[in-house]
Order: C-alpha cells, then sequence, then structure tokens
C-alpha cells in the first residue's frame, strides 16, 4: 500500500490548544509533519485533510476514492453518530484505520461507542500522535486486502 488518504475531524485544527491535558501539546500541523516525514521514510504517498464540517469529510473519501489505497481517519465526534461517514467509508470500500488520541473507552460514556469502527479494519485510540504512525503501519501490513 503507497497511498493513504489521513482525515482529521472536527475541532482537530485546535490540537495545541484544545485540553492539552487530553489531546497533548502537538499541533495539527506539527502532526502532519511527523507523518509526511514517516511516510516518506517508508515510501507512502499521503494526502492529508482536515475539516469540521461532516460533508467535506465525506466529499474527500469520495473524491479520493481512486486514488487512494487506504485511509486514516480520526472523526472526532462524529465517531460517535455520523452514520452517513460511516457509509461513506463503507460505500468506498478502502482498508481504513479509525483513530484517536485519546483513550476513548476511558472517557464519557457517550465517547465509548463507535458508529465509524464496524467498518475499519482496526482502531487504535490512546496512543497520542503515535497511533497516526501506528495506523499507517497496519495499513502497511493490510497489503491491498480488503474488510
Amino acid at each position: 500500500m503507497k497511498k493513504i488518504l489521513v482525515l482529521h475531524g472536527p475541532n482537530l485544527n485546535l490540537l495545541g490548544e484544545r485540553e492539552p491535558q487530553i489531546y497533548g501539546h502537538t499541533t495539527l500541523e506539527q502532526l502532519n509533519e511527523q507523518l509526511r516525514r514517516y511516510a516518506r521514510s517508508q515510501g507512502l504517498s499521503l494526502k492529508i485533510f482536515q475539516s469540521n464540517h461532516e460533508g467535506a469529510l465525506i466529499d474527500r473519501i469520495q473524491a479520493e476514492r481512486h486514488w487512494a489505497e487506504g485511509i486514516v481517519i480520526n472523526p472526532g465526534a462524529f465517531t460517535h453518530y455520523s452514520y452517513a461517514l460511516r457509509d461513506a467509508i463503507a460505500a468506498v470500500a478502502l482498508p481504513t484505520v479509525e483513530v484517536h488520541l485519546s483513550d476513548i473507552q476511558h472517557r464519557e460514556e457517550f465517547r465509548r461507542l463507535s458508529v465509524i469502527a464496524p467498518v475499519c479494519i482496526t482502531q487504535i485510540s490512546g496512543q497520542g500522535p503515535q497511533g497516526y504512525r501506528q495506523a499507517l503501519k497496519r495499513l502497511q501490513e493490510q497489503s491491498g486486502a480488503t474488510r
């Protein structure tokens, strides 16, 4: 797998400022640069996109469906209720890894349910920025296999 779409959902543009005790001090720009460096070292090509808008994320998934060989997505709050985002991931049938900086299983009750996870090959939660690199590695291991 060489071409991976990385999607950041709502409020991730505030990383480094928003609740650093939960999400850390790394900004989105720093995280993206870390991902680009890692991708270069692994021979991967990334397209990275962030939006606070559900439809924009869905549009990007659909627009990149013929380019991408896999998706890494941090759906943010959409994790818990966006059946539209879930359906978009299912529709494109690309191996997808759901990532969360914090451990959603040990936070508020509403955060523990992911409607996205069932259409993903795995969920990585609570690993901070390292979780995104783990997701890229998992997609590399996937080697084009489908869900």
